[in-house]
């Protein structure tokens, strides 16, 4: 085999792999969502109207570099010149940008038709505030989550209080800014069952990479069940170990900056902790939600998403980590 062979079947075989990672909850080549659907075609679009100007654009420098003397007179000649430097880049460039504003007008009128209540995202540092906007118009406040019902649109109010984030879940729709004193709208339609994922997509300082989030798309019968049941305050623990952990969770000040619902715990500068043992993970989608999770993020929390505000505790002894550990996971 030549070493252009190889170099063949190197590049092909890197071109499968590379392939094969645009997969996952956070792929943009699997859409879930109405407009998430109508910019997979425009991307495809565009990308393949890229390959076709790149491959003429070689294939012109071939002819000026390599054909004879005839071929390159005639790529000089006022035709060719007007022709690919004026009208041709004038048609494509217009139809793309047609096309590009039809897409967005589809999504402006999805977003009139919106379904109430709504939601609103709040960007923090490094995670997401969720309020959602309860039946009876009470607000729901949850963290590090979105659960949205399947087939109806969700208008999302973004807002940030601290620097510009961006929110991004790529299977459901674009990405749009969160803003410092004001509200930007993104309307969500999930097209079916199932759990995607989102990021931020704005540099917002030293944590930015771990600021993700999962976004549960429920059948709407389903999504009304979990929103009463997320609007119930936390269950009073039970057994003694969770009793245990209740008590110094409350003495250590964890709800100084943590609420519970039902509990003496208020706090609102970090994540309501209510149904935390409901989430799908926990720190913004940086780990799973299991108890070794927990008893990691109390201990190590700064190795695990550095620069987050939250101190490590290492006052506890193990037992004394159990019973909180046991306290946060119940709290579903």
């Amino acid at each position: 085999m030549t070493k252009r062979a190889i170099a063949n079947v190197g590049f092909s075989a890197g071109g499968i792999a590379l392939l094969a990672g645009c997969s996952g909850p956070q792929s943009v080549f699997e859409a879930r969502g109405a407009e998430a659907q109508e910019i997979m075609p425009l991307f495809w679009t565009v990308t393949w109207i890229a390959v076709a100007v790149t491959v003429l654009v070689v294939a012109v420098m071939a002819i000026a570099l390599l054909a004879p003397e005839r071929w390159r007179r005639r790529l000089t000649s006022e035709k060719v010149v007007v022709g690919f430097g004026i009208f041709l880049p004038v048609f494509v460039l217009s139809g793309l940008l047609t096309y590009g504003l039809l897409v967005m007008q589809a999504g402006s009128a999805r977003s009139r038709s919106a379904e109430g209540p709504g939601i609103t995202i709040v960007g923090e540092q490094w995670w997401w505030r969720v309020v959602y906007d309860g039946p009876d118009g009470k607000q729901i406040v949850s963290a590090n989550e979105l659960r949205l019902p399947v087939g109806r649109p969700i208008a999302i109010r973004l807002e940030s209080d601290n620097v510009i984030h961006s929110f991004w879940a790529p299977q459901l729709a674009g990405k749009l800014d969160m803003i410092p004193g004001r509200t930007n709208t993104l309307t969500l339609e999930a097209t079916e069952p199932g759990i995607s994922r989102a990021q931020c997509a704005e540099y917002c300082g030293g944590a930015h990479a771990f600021m993700s989030m999962y976004v549960v798309a429920m059948e709407p019968d389903a999504y009304r069940r979990w929103l009463e049941a997320e609007a119930e305050p936390a269950t009073e623990p039970v057994e003694a170990v969770r009793r245990s952990g209740q008590q110094l969770f409350m003495e250590h000040g964890c709800g100084g900056c943590h609420a519970v619902r039902g509990t003496p715990a208020a706090g609102t500068i970090g994540p309501d902790l209510t149904h935390v043992g409901s989430r799908h993970s926990l720190a913004a989608a940086r780990l799973p939600n299991d108890p070794q999770s927990f008893r990691r993020w109390l201990t190590e929390n700064q190795h695990i998403k550095p620069d987050n505000f939250m101190p490590e505790y290492d006052v506890f002894s193990d037992s004394e980590l159990d019973a909180i550990v046991a306290y946060l996971d119940g709290l579903e």
